[in-house]
Formats: C-alpha cells, sequence, structure tokens
C-alpha cells in the first residue's frame, strides 16, 4: 500500500502537472448528436480520459511502446535521476511494459478478466532493478518515485479539459445532480482536476465515495464490478437506482455496455476522434445502443431539462 501524500508533497505534483500541460483541442468526429430528454435523472458517473479530458492518445495507456524511449530519458531527467542514456531509456520502457504485463498475466491467473496495475508498484519494481544492476541511482523518497511517474506520463499521454467541462459541471451542480466517476485511472487522475481546472474534485461538487478509480481496486473497465461498487452506494447512501443514474463516457464497450446491462440511462460521448469508441459490430457490445449521443459535454445540459 502506497503511503498517504502530505499536502505540500500534493501540492508538489498538482503544480507538475500544472506546469507541463499544454492546451489542446478535440478533433471532430462525424456523429450526429442524439438528445432525447431523460426524466427522473438524479446521479451522472463519468468516464475522464477522453470524457472530460482530452487524451493525446485516447485513452490511459494507449500509447505506442517504440516511440516511448526519448520520453522515458527526459523524465528520467526531469525527475532527478542522472545518468540517463538513450540505450537505458529505451530498455526501461521496454521492462516497465514487462512488469505492467506480468501484473495483468497473475491477475488473470487468479480470475480477474480485466486486470489493473498501480503504476506507482510497477515503478517502485523497475527503479529497483535499474538500481541493483548499477545502471541508476536508487529514488530518494516515494515522492520521486511518484515525480517520474508523471513526468513519463505527461510525455506519453498529454491532457486537456474537454471543452465546456466547466459549463456542463457547474449547471448539473445547481440543478442538484449528484456527480460520480468511474474511470480507469493512476493516482495522478484525481490530480488532474485541480491541475488544469483551478478546483479539485470536490470543488466541482464530486462526491468523493462516488468516485472509483481502477488503480485503487485492481480491476479495470469494462469490469462490471467497478459500476456495481458506485451503484451500490448510490442506493444506500442516497436511494438513487440504477434507472436515477446515467453514465457519460466515450467507450461503447468500457463505459456504456456495462453500464446499460446494470439498468442505467446511457450517454456516449463522440465529441473527440482521438478517443471515440463506438465499436460497431464488437459482439461484447451486441444489443447495446445509448440512450444519448453527445458531441459536446454542454449538450447533456438540454436532455436534463
Amino acid at each position: 500500500m502506497s503511503p498517504e501524500l502530505n499536502p505540500e508533497s500534493r501540492g508538489e505534483l498538482v503544480r507538475l502537472l500544472a506546469a507541463r500541460a499544454s492546451p489542446m483541442a478535440p478533433m471532430p468526429t462525424d456523429a450526429e448528436p442524439s438528445l432525447p430528454k431523460l426524466a427522473g435523472v438524479k446521479a451522472v458517473l463519468f468516464d475522464v480520459y477522453g470524457t472530460l479530458f482530452i487524451s493525446g492518445t485516447g485513452d490511459i495507456g494507449l500509447q505506442q511502446e517504440a516511440a516511448r524511449g526519448p520520453a522515458m530519458v527526459e523524465a528520467l531527467r526531469a525527475a532527478g535521476f542522472t545518468g540517463a542514456t538513450d540505450a537505458l531509456g529505451r530498455q526501461a520502457v521496454a521492462r516497465l511494459m514487462d512488469l505492467i504485463r506480468e501484473v495483468h498475466r497473475e491477475r488473470l491467473e487468479v480470475g480477474f478478466a480485466y486486470p489493473e496495475v498501480d503504476i506507482r508498484d510497477v515503478w517502485r519494481d523497475l527503479l529497483r532493478e535499474l538500481s541493483e544492476g548499477g545502471q541508476l541511482e536508487p529514488p530518494r523518497d516515494d515522492l520521486q518515485v511518484r515525480r517520474l511517474a508523471i513526468e513519463y506520463e505527461i510525455r506519453v499521454n498529454p491532457v486537456w479539459p474537454m471543452p465546456g467541462l466547466e459549463e456542463m459541471l457547474v449547471a448539473l451542480r445547481k440543478k442538484g445532480v449528484r456527480l460520480g466517476i468511474v474511470s480507469n485511472a493512476q493516482f495522478y487522475t484525481p490530480l488532474m482536476f485541480e491541475a488544469l481546472t483551478g478546483r479539485d474534485l470536490a470543488g466541482w461538487g464530486f462526491d468523493p465515495d462516488l468516485c472509483i478509480w481502477s488503480f485503487e481496486h485492481r480491476v479495470a473497465k469494462p469490469a462490471a464490478s467497478l459500476f456495481e461498487a458506485t451503484l451500490d452506494r448510490l442506493r444506500r447512501q442516497h436511494a438513487v437506482p440504477p434507472a436515477g443514474t446515467l453514465v457519460i463516457g466515450n467507450d461503447m464497450l468500457n463505459d456504456i455496455a456495462p453500464a446499460a446491462r446494470l439498468g442505467c440511462r446511457t450517454a456516449l460521448f463522440a465529441g473527440d476522434r482521438r478517443s471515440w469508441r463506438p465499436r460497431p459490430g464488437d459482439p461484447r457490445c451486441a444489443g447495446i445502443a445509448p440512450d444519448v449521443v453527445l458531441t459536446s459535454l454542454p449538450q447533456i445540459l438540454s436532455c436534463l431539462e
């Protein structure tokens, strides 16, 4: 279990994310919006990458391995590790991916169909191997490990708030809708909100009990268990049933299909070509259609009036 960040360290990582970010614009899709009225929606659960935030690669963890060597060298140097060479960068990238695959295999073998890693553990294992091999000095502390993870991630998967994010969240909060998140994510994902929008999750009205992050559960979407955990809390704490819950995401497989099968309303976000995943013909999405199709986030407000 990773130690919790103190406020000073957390602030340092938020500032790092903010300093490294650059504005991006979504790439339009050819999707047509479909905006029927949805009565009785009391809670909205969001995906993050490709929905609330533009993702340079379309999603977390989908970067091309071959192009990551220079990013690894830059990240190591920026995080304060000396002696990083091009050869070491290529080796470190390959081993990082191997370690992730090893964790996935182990969890698949014990019955988890959609395994997830806590990337902090993977980086610690990688740095231990490199330092034991005399190729890199060991990290000074856990904060340096987290800085390295962020320095690398922001180079291979830059992010930026999706247009209309603030307008939508402010309006939903005024309507009294409960807000939550179900996301494939890592420790830095919640920090992105404060770094790139100026407000943390609570400041935007998100209920911490309704925010489910894959790295904390070691399970990734489309696993139904992540949605079930949130829906159970909505029922027990707020008397909101699945039929009163709207799930908004960019991926038919990861977001729409599991939510629809659990009885939720669904909205497919088709606002960015990088991340839009309609998956036509995919048998895993057979018989599933979203209730709403959005090409911009604020469009959902007209459906909830």
